[in-house]
């Protein structure tokens, strides 16, 4: 792709920290599926950072919100998730056909599920006829780049406990949310039973991660990634990318980065009385509209993706490699377009 990339922090590359950790661990021979030097500090170093009883690394995004479902639901459960979320919309039905649950969404205000519409979908828990809500689901940071506060994670809290539910967080972008909240990811996630953790969006080459954070549902995890497809044997490489991730400060130098080139951006675009933002800007995301005649020659030097097909709302994702002379360069066809 020659075309500078504001589409998807997916469209990067490996951050060289991680891409080095990787080439140390393809030295000589070690044991496979996790019984690898790398993989074991791994596992310590979540234990510590997110106070887990256990993880499991896996290939991909999809398969670890899965999983997690998997752990904790029955077949007559159901999970409540924003009905803008990645869950809802963009696993393909993964959810209910693999973890073989019901998904209620839930309507959700800048990305977020209305936190007062959740007693509504409780009413008929009890009820032989009616799928038993069982978990809610939440992305951190959201589908449109927005947070969650820590009161509002706390109330969820208090909501599942009331109501015997288990609390899932969608952490693939979670170290920008950590970043721009200001706490770490064992404070972020406290109030979580289970967290899907992202990795390739954040510089790693592949791989993701579960994380469990309830002891109740111990000893399964394992069971469900190999049913699940999803047991790596060569596990070395996706735990020594994690380790270079985690360790020494860079997850959260990454994220401060991105958060900092989307405030960039934002500020950027702010100056042009054509632009309307649609989403705040929280973590590593702008959305915005504008004419739709300066879409077209925009990508032809810039790949982003028009979000909303029918309001031609704009996501501009950021990524570590993202720097200001590439959103300079972008303000800059903006201007000659003007002109």
């Amino acid at each position: 792709m020659s075309l500078i990339s504001f589409a998807s922090d997916n469209h990067s590359g490996v951050a060289p920290a991680i891409l080095q950790a990787m080439i140390e661990a393809n030295k000589g021979y070690a044991a496979s599926y996790e019984q690898d030097p790398w993989s074991q500090k791994l596992k310590d170093l979540i234990q510590k950072e997110f106070q887990a009883f256990d993880s499991a690394l896996v290939f991909n995004g999809t398969a670890a919100n899965v999983i997690c479902l998997q752990m904790a639901l029955e077949s007559y459960h159901a999970a409540l998730c924003a009905e803008t979320s990645h869950l809802n919309l963009d696993e393909c039905g993964a959810p209910e056909k693999i973890a073989g649950v019901k998904l209620v969404p839930v309507p959700a205000l800048q990305g977020k599920i209305d936190i007062a519409k959740i007693p509504d979908c409780l009413i008929r828990n009890g009820d032989q006829h009616h799928s038993q809500i069982k978990m809610i689901s939440i992305t951190q940071p959201t589908e449109y780049g927005t947070l969650y506060s820590m009161d509002e994670i706390a109330e969820l809290r208090k909501i599942c406990d009331q109501h015997q539910l288990y609390l899932h967080m969608d952490g693939a972008r979670l170290s920008n949310a950590a970043a721009s909240l200001r706490v770490s990811l064992a404070e972020l996630t406290q109030h979580v039973d289970l967290l899907s953790f992202g990795g390739t969006k954040k510089g790693l080459m592949l791989g993701e991660m579960v994380i469990l954070r309830n002891p109740e549902l111990n000893k399964k995890l394992k069971f469900f990634r190999k049913q699940s497809l999803q047991l790596p044997s060569k596990t070395r490489f996706l735990a020594a990318g994690f380790l270079a991730y985690m360790e020494n400060g860079l997850c959260s130098e990454m994220a401060q980065h991105e958060n900092q080139m989307a405030q960039y951006l934002r500020e950027s675009l702010s100056v042009f009385p054509e632009i309307v933002f649609t989403h705040d800007t929280q973590a590593n995301s702008v959305f915005c509209q504008m004419p739709r005649a300066w879409i077209k020659v925009l990508r032809k030097k810039f790949f982003f993706y028009v979000w909303d097909e029918k309001t031609f709302e704009l996501r501009l994702m950021m990524s570590f490699c993202t720097n200001t002379h590439e959103i300079d360069a972008f303000i800059e066809e903006i201007k000659n377009i003007r002109n």
